[in-house]
Protein backbone atom coordinates (compact mmCIF):
# COMPACT_ATOMS: atom_id res chain seq x y z
CA UNK A 1 0.00 0.00 0.00
CA UNK A 2 1.26 3.51 -1.10
CA UNK A 3 0.12 5.34 2.27
CA UNK A 4 2.92 8.36 2.16
CA UNK A 5 1.03 10.40 -0.22
CA UNK A 6 -2.49 9.84 1.02
CA UNK A 7 -1.18 10.76 4.71
CA UNK A 8 0.51 13.73 3.64
CA UNK A 9 -2.94 14.97 2.10
CA UNK A 10 -4.90 14.28 4.85
CA UNK A 11 -2.20 15.90 7.07
CA UNK A 12 -2.18 19.03 4.87
CA UNK A 13 -6.20 18.59 5.14
CA UNK A 14 -6.38 18.60 9.21
CA UNK A 15 -3.41 21.23 9.16
CA UNK A 16 -5.92 24.05 7.80
CA UNK A 17 -7.88 23.91 10.80
CA UNK A 18 -5.89 26.70 12.73
CA UNK A 19 -4.63 25.33 15.88
CA UNK A 20 -6.34 28.27 18.07
CA UNK A 21 -9.36 26.19 17.99
CA UNK A 22 -7.55 23.97 20.57
CA UNK A 23 -7.62 26.58 23.06
CA UNK A 24 -9.41 26.02 26.45
CA UNK A 25 -10.87 28.71 28.48
CA UNK A 26 -8.16 28.06 30.84
CA UNK A 27 -5.40 29.14 27.72
CA UNK A 28 -7.42 31.93 27.20
CA UNK A 29 -7.05 33.30 30.12
CA UNK A 30 -3.20 32.61 30.44
CA UNK A 31 -2.33 36.00 29.24
CA UNK A 32 -2.68 37.30 32.91
CA UNK A 33 -0.62 34.20 33.82
CA UNK A 34 2.26 36.77 34.58
CA UNK A 35 6.33 35.51 34.43
CA UNK A 36 8.65 35.66 37.84
CA UNK A 37 9.64 39.82 37.53
CA UNK A 38 6.86 40.91 35.32
CA UNK A 39 4.51 42.06 37.60
CA UNK A 40 4.05 45.48 38.55
CA UNK A 41 5.34 45.22 42.25
CA UNK A 42 7.90 42.82 43.42
CA UNK A 43 5.41 42.02 46.30
CA UNK A 44 2.58 40.83 43.69
CA UNK A 45 1.87 37.40 43.66
CA UNK A 46 1.79 35.56 39.62
CA UNK A 47 -2.05 34.36 38.51
CA UNK A 48 -2.42 31.15 37.19
CA UNK A 49 -5.18 30.40 35.50
CA UNK A 50 -4.75 27.38 33.94
CA UNK A 51 -4.28 26.21 37.80
CA UNK A 52 -7.62 28.38 38.84
CA UNK A 53 -9.55 26.51 35.95
CA UNK A 54 -9.82 23.80 38.28
CA UNK A 55 -11.90 25.53 40.84
CA UNK A 56 -14.00 27.32 38.15
CA UNK A 57 -14.60 23.78 36.74
CA UNK A 58 -15.56 22.66 40.21
CA UNK A 59 -18.21 25.33 40.72
CA UNK A 60 -19.45 24.87 37.47
CA UNK A 61 -20.33 21.37 38.45
CA UNK A 62 -21.86 22.48 42.00
CA UNK A 63 -23.74 25.08 39.89
CA UNK A 64 -25.35 22.67 37.85
CA UNK A 65 -25.99 19.95 40.39
CA UNK A 66 -27.99 22.42 42.21
CA UNK A 67 -29.97 23.58 39.51
CA UNK A 68 -30.74 19.88 37.84
CA UNK A 69 -30.64 17.18 40.15
CA UNK A 70 -31.76 14.96 37.79
CA UNK A 71 -29.35 11.98 36.54
CA UNK A 72 -30.27 11.35 33.32
CA UNK A 73 -30.41 15.47 32.33
CA UNK A 74 -28.92 15.98 28.89
CA UNK A 75 -25.71 16.81 27.91
CA UNK A 76 -24.39 17.98 24.19
CA UNK A 77 -20.63 17.33 24.85
CA UNK A 78 -20.42 13.71 24.57
CA UNK A 79 -22.98 10.47 23.61
CA UNK A 80 -24.50 10.54 27.91
CA UNK A 81 -24.64 13.13 30.44
CA UNK A 82 -21.46 12.60 32.72
CA UNK A 83 -21.34 10.66 35.76
CA UNK A 84 -25.12 9.71 35.42
CA UNK A 85 -26.65 6.44 34.01
CA UNK A 86 -28.91 7.99 31.48
CA UNK A 87 -32.38 6.35 30.33
CA UNK A 88 -31.08 4.00 27.52
CA UNK A 89 -33.18 6.22 24.77
CA UNK A 90 -30.78 5.69 22.19
CA UNK A 91 -29.16 2.03 22.52
CA UNK A 92 -30.12 -1.17 23.08
CA UNK A 93 -29.21 -3.21 26.60
CA UNK A 94 -29.06 -6.34 27.41
CA UNK A 95 -29.38 -7.55 30.90
CA UNK A 96 -28.09 -10.87 31.88
CA UNK A 97 -29.31 -12.69 34.97
CA UNK A 98 -27.07 -15.19 35.65
CA UNK A 99 -23.67 -15.07 37.11
CA UNK A 100 -20.74 -14.40 34.63
CA UNK A 101 -17.50 -16.00 36.14
CA UNK A 102 -14.20 -13.89 35.73
CA UNK A 103 -10.72 -14.79 35.83
CA UNK A 104 -9.42 -13.17 38.83
CA UNK A 105 -12.24 -12.84 41.30
CA UNK A 106 -15.43 -14.84 42.25
CA UNK A 107 -18.34 -14.40 39.68
CA UNK A 108 -20.43 -11.18 39.54
CA UNK A 109 -23.63 -11.66 40.02
CA UNK A 110 -25.30 -10.52 36.94
CA UNK A 111 -24.36 -7.21 34.22
CA UNK A 112 -26.10 -4.75 31.77
CA UNK A 113 -24.16 -4.69 28.47
CA UNK A 114 -25.14 -1.65 26.17
CA UNK A 115 -25.40 -2.53 22.40
CA UNK A 116 -26.01 -0.21 19.29
CA UNK A 117 -26.32 -2.27 16.03
CA UNK A 118 -26.04 -1.00 12.09
CA UNK A 119 -26.98 -3.52 8.75
CA UNK A 120 -29.96 -6.39 8.48
CA UNK A 121 -29.47 -9.42 10.34
CA UNK A 122 -29.48 -12.35 7.50
CA UNK A 123 -32.24 -15.40 8.63
CA UNK A 124 -29.45 -17.48 9.11
CA UNK A 125 -27.57 -15.09 11.26
CA UNK A 126 -24.28 -16.08 9.41
CA UNK A 127 -23.39 -11.86 8.84
CA UNK A 128 -22.56 -11.05 12.28
CA UNK A 129 -19.30 -8.46 12.71
CA UNK A 130 -18.19 -7.94 16.53
CA UNK A 131 -16.69 -4.23 16.46
CA UNK A 132 -14.70 -3.56 19.58
CA UNK A 133 -13.93 -0.58 20.92
CA UNK A 134 -10.91 1.26 22.62
CA UNK A 135 -10.60 1.81 26.46
CA UNK A 136 -13.10 5.31 26.91
CA UNK A 137 -15.62 4.69 23.40
CA UNK A 138 -19.00 4.31 24.13
CA UNK A 139 -21.07 2.04 21.63
CA UNK A 140 -22.02 4.62 19.40
CA UNK A 141 -19.81 3.55 16.56
CA UNK A 142 -21.47 5.44 14.24
CA UNK A 143 -24.62 7.52 13.75
CA UNK A 144 -28.33 5.48 13.93
CA UNK A 145 -31.88 6.54 13.92
CA UNK A 146 -32.43 6.82 17.53
CA UNK A 147 -28.65 9.06 17.51
CA UNK A 148 -28.22 10.32 14.86
CA UNK A 149 -24.77 12.21 16.31
CA UNK A 150 -22.06 11.22 14.38
CA UNK A 151 -19.66 7.83 15.97
CA UNK A 152 -16.65 7.44 16.70
CA UNK A 153 -15.68 5.16 13.64
CA UNK A 154 -18.32 6.81 11.53
CA UNK A 155 -17.02 7.33 8.08
CA UNK A 156 -15.75 3.30 8.64
CA UNK A 157 -19.50 2.00 9.03
CA UNK A 158 -22.15 2.04 6.01
CA UNK A 159 -23.18 0.93 2.55
CA UNK A 160 -19.86 0.15 0.64
CA UNK A 161 -17.51 1.13 3.84
CA UNK A 162 -14.85 -0.83 5.61
CA UNK A 163 -17.99 -2.64 7.25
CA UNK A 164 -20.33 -2.70 4.52
CA UNK A 165 -23.82 -2.42 6.14
CA UNK A 166 -24.75 -3.68 2.38
CA UNK A 167 -23.46 -7.25 3.41
CA UNK A 168 -22.85 -7.42 7.43
CA UNK A 169 -25.21 -6.60 10.52
CA UNK A 170 -22.69 -5.09 13.43
CA UNK A 171 -22.93 -5.24 16.71
CA UNK A 172 -20.59 -2.67 19.34
CA UNK A 173 -20.71 -2.67 22.75
CA UNK A 174 -19.66 -0.62 25.43
CA UNK A 175 -17.35 -2.47 27.17
CA UNK A 176 -18.26 -4.31 30.62
CA UNK A 177 -16.88 -1.85 33.66
CA UNK A 178 -17.45 1.20 31.27
CA UNK A 179 -19.85 3.97 32.04
CA UNK A 180 -21.59 4.44 29.01
CA UNK A 181 -24.43 1.70 30.11
CA UNK A 182 -22.83 -1.08 30.75
CA UNK A 183 -21.91 -2.13 33.77
CA UNK A 184 -19.09 -1.04 35.27
CA UNK A 185 -17.89 0.65 39.06
CA UNK A 186 -20.51 3.89 38.42
CA UNK A 187 -23.18 0.96 38.79
CA UNK A 188 -25.09 0.21 41.30
CA UNK A 189 -24.73 -2.66 43.52
CA UNK A 190 -27.40 -4.54 43.39
CA UNK A 191 -26.42 -6.25 47.38
CA UNK A 192 -25.62 -2.42 48.73
CA UNK A 193 -28.06 -0.56 46.52
CA UNK A 194 -24.86 2.11 45.94
CA UNK A 195 -22.45 2.37 43.41
CA UNK A 196 -20.32 -0.49 43.21
CA UNK A 197 -17.10 2.16 43.15
CA UNK A 198 -13.62 0.33 44.09
CA UNK A 199 -15.57 -2.46 45.28
CA UNK A 200 -16.30 -3.64 41.81
CA UNK A 201 -14.11 -6.64 40.52
CA UNK A 202 -10.95 -6.58 38.76
CA UNK A 203 -11.55 -7.26 35.19
CA UNK A 204 -9.62 -9.07 32.58
CA UNK A 205 -9.88 -8.41 28.75
CA UNK A 206 -11.41 -12.17 28.39
CA UNK A 207 -14.36 -11.24 30.78
CA UNK A 208 -15.40 -7.89 28.53
CA UNK A 209 -15.62 -10.73 25.76
CA UNK A 210 -17.41 -13.03 27.44
CA UNK A 211 -19.99 -11.04 28.34
CA UNK A 212 -20.24 -9.87 24.92
CA UNK A 213 -20.77 -13.42 23.54
CA UNK A 214 -22.97 -13.66 26.47
CA UNK A 215 -24.95 -11.04 24.88
CA UNK A 216 -24.73 -13.14 21.21
CA UNK A 217 -26.12 -15.88 23.29
CA UNK A 218 -29.42 -14.03 23.90
CA UNK A 219 -29.43 -12.72 20.42
CA UNK A 220 -29.45 -16.23 18.90
CA UNK A 221 -26.33 -15.52 17.18
CA UNK A 222 -23.63 -18.62 17.30
CA UNK A 223 -21.28 -17.71 15.09
CA UNK A 224 -19.36 -14.07 13.77
CA UNK A 225 -18.53 -13.60 10.35
CA UNK A 226 -15.67 -11.50 12.13
CA UNK A 227 -14.54 -10.07 15.23
CA UNK A 228 -13.26 -6.29 14.45
CA UNK A 229 -11.14 -4.03 16.94
CA UNK A 230 -8.50 -1.44 16.99
CA UNK A 231 -6.46 -0.27 20.12
CA UNK A 232 -7.81 -2.18 23.49
CA UNK A 233 -10.65 -3.75 20.49
CA UNK A 234 -7.58 -5.18 19.21
CA UNK A 235 -6.91 -6.99 22.06
CA UNK A 236 -10.53 -8.32 22.51
CA UNK A 237 -10.82 -9.21 19.01
CA UNK A 238 -7.87 -11.29 19.40
CA UNK A 239 -9.41 -12.82 22.64
CA UNK A 240 -12.65 -13.46 21.15
CA UNK A 241 -10.79 -15.67 18.42
CA UNK A 242 -8.96 -17.51 21.58
CA UNK A 243 -12.04 -17.69 23.53
CA UNK A 244 -14.41 -19.49 20.48
CA UNK A 245 -12.13 -20.57 17.82
CA UNK A 246 -14.93 -22.05 16.26
CA UNK A 247 -17.51 -19.59 16.54
CA UNK A 248 -15.28 -16.26 15.09
CA UNK A 249 -14.69 -16.71 11.42
CA UNK A 250 -12.09 -13.90 11.24
CA UNK A 251 -10.37 -11.53 13.38
CA UNK A 252 -9.05 -8.16 12.26
CA UNK A 253 -6.39 -6.56 14.57
CA UNK A 254 -5.60 -3.28 14.55
CA UNK A 255 -2.90 -1.07 16.31
CA UNK A 256 -3.51 -3.74 19.58
CA UNK A 257 -1.47 -6.28 20.78
CA UNK A 258 -1.16 -9.62 22.48
CA UNK A 259 1.03 -8.58 25.15
CA UNK A 260 1.40 -5.55 26.59
CA UNK A 261 4.83 -4.10 27.09
CA UNK A 262 6.22 -2.57 29.70
CA UNK A 263 6.23 0.86 28.55
CA UNK A 264 2.51 0.81 27.73
CA UNK A 265 2.01 -0.44 31.19
CA UNK A 266 3.85 2.90 32.67
CA UNK A 267 2.22 5.20 30.85
CA UNK A 268 -1.37 3.99 31.82
CA UNK A 269 0.24 3.77 35.05
CA UNK A 270 0.88 7.42 35.01
CA UNK A 271 -2.47 8.33 34.05
CA UNK A 272 -4.20 5.78 37.14
CA UNK A 273 -1.30 7.93 39.28
CA UNK A 274 -2.31 10.86 39.02
CA UNK A 275 -5.80 10.40 38.57
CA UNK A 276 -6.05 8.30 42.02
CA UNK A 277 -4.20 11.45 43.55
CA UNK A 278 -6.50 13.77 42.97
CA UNK A 279 -8.19 14.71 46.52
CA UNK A 280 -11.61 13.70 45.13
CA UNK A 281 -11.18 10.51 44.28
CA UNK A 282 -11.37 9.17 47.34
CA UNK A 283 -10.28 5.70 47.30
CA UNK A 284 -13.07 5.42 44.72
CA UNK A 285 -16.16 6.38 46.33
CA UNK A 286 -16.97 9.65 45.28
CA UNK A 287 -20.16 9.58 43.47
CA UNK A 288 -22.10 11.09 46.19
CA UNK A 289 -19.64 14.00 45.78
CA UNK A 290 -17.38 15.90 43.37
CA UNK A 291 -15.53 13.36 40.81
CA UNK A 292 -11.78 13.36 40.66
CA UNK A 293 -12.05 16.11 37.39
CA UNK A 294 -8.34 17.64 37.72
CA UNK A 295 -6.62 14.18 37.78
CA UNK A 296 -8.62 13.08 35.14
CA UNK A 297 -8.07 16.52 32.85
CA UNK A 298 -3.98 15.46 33.54
CA UNK A 299 -4.43 11.55 32.98
CA UNK A 300 -5.88 12.41 29.51
CA UNK A 301 -3.52 14.84 28.91
CA UNK A 302 -0.57 11.43 29.44
CA UNK A 303 -2.76 9.40 27.19
CA UNK A 304 -2.83 12.16 24.67
CA UNK A 305 0.92 11.99 24.10
CA UNK A 306 0.47 8.54 22.95
CA UNK A 307 -2.19 8.29 20.81
CA UNK A 308 -0.35 10.83 18.38
CA UNK A 309 3.53 10.96 17.47
CA UNK A 310 6.11 13.78 17.37
CA UNK A 311 6.43 14.32 13.69
CA UNK A 312 2.88 14.98 13.49
CA UNK A 313 3.22 17.69 16.44
CA UNK A 314 6.09 19.20 14.54
CA UNK A 315 3.99 19.36 11.29
CA UNK A 316 1.14 21.18 13.02
CA UNK A 317 2.33 22.89 15.67
CA UNK A 318 5.90 23.28 15.80
CA UNK A 319 7.02 25.48 18.19
CA UNK A 320 4.55 28.44 17.53
CA UNK A 321 3.37 29.99 20.57
CA UNK A 322 -0.22 30.77 20.92
CA UNK A 323 -1.76 34.33 20.01
CA UNK A 324 -1.35 36.93 22.41
CA UNK A 325 -4.98 38.74 22.78
CA UNK A 326 -4.47 42.40 22.04
CA UNK A 327 -5.51 42.99 25.91
CA UNK A 328 -2.39 41.08 27.07
CA UNK A 329 0.60 44.10 27.02
CA UNK A 330 4.12 43.88 25.99
CA UNK A 331 7.70 45.79 26.70
CA UNK A 332 8.96 46.84 23.21
CA UNK A 333 12.52 46.54 24.80
CA UNK A 334 12.19 42.77 25.59
CA UNK A 335 11.11 39.85 23.68
CA UNK A 336 8.10 38.31 24.25
CA UNK A 337 7.02 37.18 27.74
CA UNK A 338 6.76 33.33 28.36
CA UNK A 339 4.01 32.09 30.09
CA UNK A 340 4.31 29.25 33.18
CA UNK A 341 0.64 28.61 31.87
CA UNK A 342 0.05 27.22 28.01
CA UNK A 343 1.87 29.38 26.02
CA UNK A 344 3.09 26.47 23.00
CA UNK A 345 0.52 25.82 20.73
CA UNK A 346 1.07 22.19 21.60
CA UNK A 347 0.41 22.66 25.02
CA UNK A 348 -3.11 24.63 24.40
CA UNK A 349 -3.96 21.55 22.45
CA UNK A 350 -2.95 19.45 25.58
CA UNK A 351 -5.06 21.43 27.28
CA UNK A 352 -7.91 21.47 24.90
CA UNK A 353 -7.82 17.82 24.97
CA UNK A 354 -7.84 17.29 28.77
CA UNK A 355 -10.48 20.03 29.74
CA UNK A 356 -12.78 18.00 26.84
CA UNK A 357 -12.45 14.79 28.47
CA UNK A 358 -12.60 15.31 32.26
CA UNK A 359 -16.35 15.00 32.89
CA UNK A 360 -17.02 12.51 29.98
CA UNK A 361 -15.82 9.43 31.52
CA UNK A 362 -16.03 7.80 35.04
CA UNK A 363 -12.73 7.93 36.68
CA UNK A 364 -12.81 4.69 38.09
CA UNK A 365 -13.75 2.81 34.71
CA UNK A 366 -10.52 4.44 33.24
CA UNK A 367 -9.13 2.84 36.15
CA UNK A 368 -10.30 -0.77 36.03
CA UNK A 369 -10.32 -0.73 32.20
CA UNK A 370 -6.56 0.51 31.60
CA UNK A 371 -5.81 -2.23 34.46
CA UNK A 372 -7.53 -4.79 32.27
CA UNK A 373 -5.34 -3.51 29.43
CA UNK A 374 -2.18 -4.03 30.66
CA UNK A 375 -2.61 -7.81 32.36
CA UNK A 376 -3.64 -8.83 28.92
CA UNK A 377 -1.08 -11.24 27.64
CA UNK A 378 -1.92 -14.29 25.13
CA UNK A 379 1.55 -16.01 26.04
CA UNK A 380 1.40 -19.47 27.14
CA UNK A 381 2.71 -18.98 30.60
CA UNK A 382 0.60 -16.40 31.15
CA UNK A 383 -2.63 -18.08 30.09
CA UNK A 384 -1.65 -20.91 32.15
CA UNK A 385 -1.15 -19.00 35.15
CA UNK A 386 -4.80 -17.45 34.79
CA UNK A 387 -5.97 -20.89 34.37
CA UNK A 388 -6.77 -20.77 31.28
CA UNK A 389 -7.43 -24.07 29.00
CA UNK A 390 -6.75 -23.33 24.92
CA UNK A 391 -9.64 -24.32 23.18
CA UNK A 392 -8.71 -26.48 19.98
CA UNK A 393 -7.78 -24.32 17.12
CA UNK A 394 -10.99 -24.27 14.33
CA UNK A 395 -11.39 -27.71 12.58
CA UNK A 396 -13.74 -26.15 9.46
CA UNK A 397 -12.94 -23.86 6.91
CA UNK A 398 -13.01 -20.39 7.31
CA UNK A 399 -16.02 -18.53 6.11
CA UNK A 400 -17.50 -17.07 2.58
CA UNK A 401 -18.51 -13.90 2.31
CA UNK A 402 -21.92 -12.98 2.12
CA UNK A 403 -21.26 -12.45 -1.84
CA UNK A 404 -20.12 -16.20 -2.08
CA UNK A 405 -21.96 -17.84 0.71
CA UNK A 406 -24.85 -18.32 -1.42
CA UNK A 407 -23.43 -20.10 -3.77
CA UNK A 408 -21.45 -22.45 -2.14
CA UNK A 409 -20.16 -24.85 -4.88
CA UNK A 410 -18.84 -22.20 -6.84
CA UNK A 411 -15.13 -21.99 -7.97
CA UNK A 412 -14.96 -18.46 -6.48
CA UNK A 413 -15.37 -20.42 -3.07
CA UNK A 414 -12.03 -22.12 -3.83
CA UNK A 415 -10.12 -19.04 -5.34
CA UNK A 416 -11.86 -17.45 -1.77
CA UNK A 417 -9.41 -19.50 0.43
CA UNK A 418 -6.55 -19.72 -1.43
CA UNK A 419 -6.92 -15.60 -1.88
CA UNK A 420 -6.96 -15.83 2.21
CA UNK A 421 -3.46 -17.73 1.90
CA UNK A 422 -1.10 -15.16 0.33
CA UNK A 423 0.10 -12.66 2.77
CA UNK A 424 1.95 -8.87 3.05
CA UNK A 425 5.20 -10.12 4.18
CA UNK A 426 7.86 -8.17 6.31
CA UNK A 427 11.80 -9.64 6.84
CA UNK A 428 11.90 -12.01 9.40
CA UNK A 429 13.31 -9.76 12.89
CA UNK A 430 17.06 -9.69 13.44
CA UNK A 431 16.83 -10.15 17.25
CA UNK A 432 13.33 -11.92 17.42
CA UNK A 433 11.72 -11.01 21.39
CA UNK A 434 12.79 -13.88 23.41
CA UNK A 435 8.68 -14.20 24.29
CA UNK A 436 8.28 -14.92 20.29
CA UNK A 437 8.19 -18.45 21.01
CA UNK A 438 6.06 -18.33 23.77
CA UNK A 439 3.41 -15.96 22.61
CA UNK A 440 3.33 -18.46 19.45
CA UNK A 441 2.41 -21.50 21.83
CA UNK A 442 -0.18 -19.17 23.16
CA UNK A 443 -1.78 -18.32 20.05
CA UNK A 444 -1.93 -21.58 18.98
CA UNK A 445 -5.91 -21.61 19.32
CA UNK A 446 -5.58 -19.29 15.85
CA UNK A 447 -3.90 -21.17 14.26
CA UNK A 448 -6.91 -22.53 11.81
CA UNK A 449 -8.51 -18.81 11.66
CA UNK A 450 -7.81 -16.25 8.88
CA UNK A 451 -6.80 -12.97 10.55
CA UNK A 452 -5.80 -9.13 9.46
CA UNK A 453 -2.97 -7.35 11.32
CA UNK A 454 -2.52 -3.27 10.77
CA UNK A 455 0.35 -1.64 12.27
CA UNK A 456 1.96 1.73 11.99
CA UNK A 457 4.73 2.75 11.90
CA UNK A 458 4.31 6.10 13.73
CA UNK A 459 2.44 4.34 16.66
CA UNK A 460 4.21 4.67 20.19
CA UNK A 461 1.70 3.43 22.20
CA UNK A 462 1.68 0.27 20.28
CA UNK A 463 4.92 0.10 18.07
CA UNK A 464 4.73 -1.53 15.04
CA UNK A 465 6.82 -3.93 16.25
CA UNK A 466 4.01 -5.53 18.54
CA UNK A 467 1.67 -5.94 15.29
CA UNK A 468 4.79 -7.76 13.26
CA UNK A 469 5.73 -10.07 16.71
CA UNK A 470 1.34 -11.34 16.43
CA UNK A 471 1.89 -11.90 12.72
CA UNK A 472 4.98 -13.89 12.96
CA UNK A 473 3.35 -16.20 16.05
CA UNK A 474 0.66 -17.00 14.35
CA UNK A 475 2.75 -17.83 11.26
CA UNK A 476 5.00 -19.87 13.47
CA UNK A 477 1.41 -21.75 15.12
CA UNK A 478 1.14 -22.72 11.41
CA UNK A 479 -1.54 -20.25 10.26
CA UNK A 480 -1.37 -19.31 6.57
CA UNK A 481 -4.46 -17.19 6.29
CA UNK A 482 -2.48 -14.08 7.92
CA UNK A 483 -2.63 -10.72 6.44
CA UNK A 484 0.02 -8.05 7.73
CA UNK A 485 0.08 -4.37 6.66
CA UNK A 486 2.09 -1.29 8.00
CA UNK A 487 0.97 1.78 7.50
CA UNK A 488 2.56 5.07 7.39
CA UNK A 489 1.75 8.56 7.75
CA UNK A 490 2.16 10.44 10.67
CA UNK A 491 -0.90 9.80 12.97
CA UNK A 492 0.51 7.53 15.71
CA UNK A 493 -1.81 5.15 17.48
CA UNK A 494 -4.79 7.03 15.89
CA UNK A 495 -4.14 6.24 12.49
CA UNK A 496 -7.16 3.81 13.22
CA UNK A 497 -9.88 6.28 13.38
CA UNK A 498 -7.80 9.29 10.71
CA UNK A 499 -7.02 7.15 7.66
CA UNK A 500 -10.51 6.04 6.11
CA UNK A 501 -8.55 4.97 2.92
CA UNK A 502 -5.80 2.60 3.75
CA UNK A 503 -7.54 1.33 6.96
CA UNK A 504 -10.82 1.07 5.73
CA UNK A 505 -9.33 -0.36 2.16
CA UNK A 506 -7.32 -3.01 4.13
CA UNK A 507 -10.35 -3.85 6.24
CA UNK A 508 -12.74 -4.05 3.12
CA UNK A 509 -10.36 -6.31 0.96
CA UNK A 510 -10.17 -8.96 4.52
CA UNK A 511 -13.97 -8.91 4.85
CA UNK A 512 -15.30 -9.34 0.96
Amino acid sequence: MNVGKAASRTLRALSKAPARTHVSLSVRAASQCAAPGSSSSSHDRPHFPCVDAHAVRESRIISSRSVSSTPAASSSSGPEPPYARPNPTSYNVYHHTRPLPLVYTDPLPSFDIAYETWGTLSPSKDNVILLHTGLSASSHAASTELNPAEGWWEKFIGPGKALDTNQFFIICTNVLGGCYGSTGPSSLDPSTGEPYATRFPILSIFDMVRAQFCLLDHLGIDRLYASVGSSMGAMQSLAAGWLHPERVGKVVSISGTARSSPSAIAMRFAQRAVLMADPNWKNGFYYDGLPPHAGMKLARQIATITYRSGPEWDMRFGRKFRPLPESEPQRSDKPRTPALCPDFLIETYLDHQGEEFCLKYDANSLIYISKAMDLFDLTAPALSELRLDPPAPRSGPPPLPPSLSAHPSSPAHAQYHHLLSHSKSHPPPANPPLHLPDLAAGLRPLSNTPTLILGVQSDILFPVEQQREVADALRITGNQMVSYYELGGVWGHDTFLLDVQNVGGAIRGFLS
